[in-house]
């Protein structure tokens, strides 16, 4: 089966938009577009039921349909319940909150591994949570490579190891890390396996139960949704977490980690994603399906056009001498997330040659400042970061290419 990159673009209203008319967008791993479906049911409940959900009357009962419908729809896509979904304003304040609720399960010391492969937002945030009778220990990576090594991690892992913490892939390295094996791991000696799929996600949702994490993270904002955080635990480990609401509220699983009201409108109109996927799915399949496995041949029918787009890149920017690829360079081992160091100019000049070619990139360090550090690349100047997802195209990515050419002279 192959994308059908015309219909999926005519689900974008940006690319009918003539200010970007001509110009390729590869900052997808900062945040995506956002597709019509999700539009729609925003600006829906903003016309129609931007009022407190919950109550008796009709636009606040239809306010709280609308809410539920996401947690419902986005559950099925991801394999799980419902009632282990939770929405927050962001993935850096959901682990944050989460740390928080888990502290005091590790009260009597531990050990919580952290790779240094991660964003700052699933590193810092279990780094600060030491205390002389907890401790951190650092998984490192390969600094030739990029990788995670399971021989490392088993060295490691130990009787009182509490939580691993690593990403499914870096936002900067992009290699996919084997989630379930990690999470096998963490659960022979009875610990918590951690997942920031914020990196990954956008390339495909994942299969939770397949994947097997006990938390997974990631933002909508770059799956083609609102600009909210998704957190799903494992009911059985949610109730085990110290309550981080109101202390009235510590019984309703929605709020139990979510201290601040929810954004009711963004909420609703995440269900948007979910009409999204069942649009392109019915597009591309005859098969009835549930939810779930439409979500799996979903991740593969895009993942299997990212790399196709990936292909012709990688084989141009190998042939080049005058570039390194952070992280691997074969399409089979990475996501669509591409760190460039360029070696004959800076970082910002190549970021401003390409936009002068009308690319949309990205540069910096990406909040990644310890997987940079740790492939000895200068924090401070940073990389370009190319990333797409499913909605690109082989032109778009000819553009790329032409337009390195230009810039690397």
């Amino acid at each position: 089966m192959k994308l059908d990159s015309n219909f999926i673009r005519s689900q974008f209203p940006v690319f009918k938009e003539p200010s970007l008319d001509e110009w390729a967008y590869f900052e997808n791993a900062g945040g995506s577009y956002t597709c019509q479906q999700v539009i729609d049911r925003l600006m829906d409940y903003y016309t129609k039921t931007k009022v407190q959900p919950c109550y008796l009357f009709k636009a606040s009962l239809e306010a709280d349909v609308r809410m539920n419908e996401s947690y419902t729809q986005l559950a099925g896509y991801l394999n799980v319940s419902e009632d282990e979904i939770n929405f927050g304003p962001s993935t850096t304040q959901n682990i944050y909150v989460l740390a928080n609720a888990l502290k005091p399960l590790w009260e009597n010391g531990g050990e919580i591994i952290v790779s240094n492969q991660d964003h700052e937002a699933n590193a810092g945030a279990w780094r600060r949570l030491s205390h002389p009778g907890l401790v951190i220990k650092e998984w490192k990576v390969n600094a030739e490579t990029g990788k995670l090594d399971l021989d490392e991690l088993d060295k490691l892992i130990t009787d009182q190891t509490k939580m691993i913490a690593f990403p499914h892939s870096s936002n900067v390295i992009a290699h996919i890390n084997p989630v379930r094996v990690i999470a096998d791991k963490a659960h022979a000696v009875g610990a918590i396996a951690m997942v920031d799929g914020v990196s990954y996600s956008p390339h495909g949702l994942p299969d939770l139960q397949e994947l097997g994490a006990d938390i997974y993270m990631f933002s909508l904002y770059k799956t083609w949704g609102p600009h909210l955080g998704l957190m799903y635990t494992k009911r059985d480990l949610m109730d085990r977490m110290e309550n981080q609401s109101h202390f009235f509220n510590g019984g309703y699983d929605r709020c139990k980690l979510t201290p601040a009201g929810p954004d009711h409108a963004q909420i609703a109109a995440a269900a948007g994603m979910a009409t999204y996927f069942d649009a392109v799915y019915d597009h591309h399949f005859d098969e009835e399906a549930d939810a779930a496995e439409r979500g799996r041949k979903l991740h593969k029918l895009f993942a299997d056009h990212e790399k196709e787009l990936m292909h012709p890149l990688m084989d141009f920017l190998k042939s080049r001498d005058d570039v390194k690829v952070i992280g691997p360079t074969d399409p089979e081992e990475r996501a669509a997330t591409i760190s460039i160091l360029p070696k004959n100019m800076s970082v910002v000049e190549l970021a401003t040659k390409l936009t002068e070619q009308k690319l949309m990139v990205g540069h910096g360090n990406f909040y990644a400042v310890r997987p940079l550090e740790s492939v000895g690349v200068e924090v401070e100047e940073g990389v370009v970061r190319v990333s797409f997802v499913h909605y690109n195209t082989m032109e778009e990515i000819q553009q790329l290419i032409n337009g390195l050419k230009v810039a690397l002279g």
